[in-house]
C-alpha cells in the first residue's frame, strides 16, 4: 500500500496493487461459466468440470439465487477449485459475493469505480470491454486483467492488435469462444478464456453429463496444446 501526496501537501487516500490471477487460473487457462434457471445443476456440473482440469468456475448473478449459489458451490468444491462471481454491476453486488466466498468478480462493462472497490478489498477483477479505450481504462483502473466481450465480435487477430499499443494487457475473450478454436486466444497472448455455452452445452439444464466431460476434455486438450506452443515446451 502507498499513498501520495496532493497538490496542497496533504496525503491522498492510500493506493493497494491490484491482486493478480490466481495460480489456478494461469495454470488452467480456462473459466467456466455457469449460468443456471436451477441452481442444483451446478455442482455436479462443477465437479465434472474439476475433475476434467476446469478448475475456474464463474457463477453469474443471473443464475438464480446467486449469491447463495457460489456460497454452496465454493464450500461444495473446497480447495479444488476456485470460485468466482460473474456479471457484477455494482459494489454491492461486490461486497455480497465476496461476503459469499467469491475468489474473483467478472463484471460485464467497465466502471473504474467497481474496478477499484474491488482492488480496495483485495479481490481480483476483470471487467468487461471491447474498443481499446475501455480495456485501457479498465486494466489502468486497476483490473487483475480485462475481459473482451462480446469476443465473437472480433476474433483473436484483435488481441494480437491490440498488443501494438497496450503489449502487457492481459485479455480473457468471453462470448463466442468455441472449443475447436479457444488455443488460438491462447497463442496471441490471451492468459486464459472464458468459456460458456460451447463448454456447458446442456449441463445446467440436466443434460448428459459424460457429454460435458468430453467437451471438457476437448477444451483442456486445445488450450494446453496452446500453452505449450507458446512456452515453447
Amino acid at each position: 500500500m502507498r499513498t501520495a501526496a496532493t497538490a496542497d501537501g496533504s496525503q491522498a487516500e492510500p493506493k493497494t496493487e491490484p491482486r493478480p490471477l490466481s495460480s489456478t487460473l494461469l495454470e488452467t487457462r480456462v473459466i467456466a461459466v455457469l449460468r443456471a434457471a436451477d441452481a442444483r445443476y451446478l455442482r455436479p456440473a462443477a465437479e465434472v468440470l474439476a475433475e476434467e482440469g476446469v478448475r475456474s468456475m464463474e457463477v453469474t448473478l443471473t443464475t438464480a439465487g446467486g449469491v447463495a449459489a457460489i456460497a454452496e458451490l465454493a464450500a461444495a468444491l473446497g480447495e479444488d477449485a476456485e470460485v468466482g462471481a460473474g456479471t457484477v454491476l455494482s459494489v454491492p453486488d461486490l461486497d455480497a459475493v465476496i461476503e459469499a466466498g467469491a475468489r474473483y468478480v467478472v463484471t460485464p462493462h467497465t466502471d473504474p469505480e467497481l474496478i477499484r472497490a474491488a482492488v480496495a478489498r483485495g479481490v481480483p477483477i476483470v471487467p468487461g470491454g471491447l474498443t481499446p479505450t475501455e480495456l485501457h481504462t479498465g486494466r489502468a483502473a486497476g483490473a487483475s486483467a480485462v475481459k473482451l466481450f462480446p469476443a465473437s465480435a472480433v476474433g483473436p487477430g484483435y488481441v494480437r492488435d491490440l498488443h501494438g499499443p497496450f503489449p502487457a494487457l492481459p485479455v480473457i475473450p468471453s462470448g463466442g469462444v468455441d472449443r475447436a478454436t479457444c488455443g488460438d486466444w491462447i497463442r496471441v497472448g490471451c492468459p486464459a478464456v472464458s468459456m460458456g455455452g460451447p463448454l456447458l452445452g446442456d449441463a445446467l439444464k440436466g443434460g448428459d453429463l459424460g457429454e460435458l466431460r468430453e467437451r471438457a476434455r476437448e477444451v483442456v486438450r486445445n488450450v494446453s496444446e496452446a500453452a505449450r506452443e507458446v512456452s515453447g515446451g
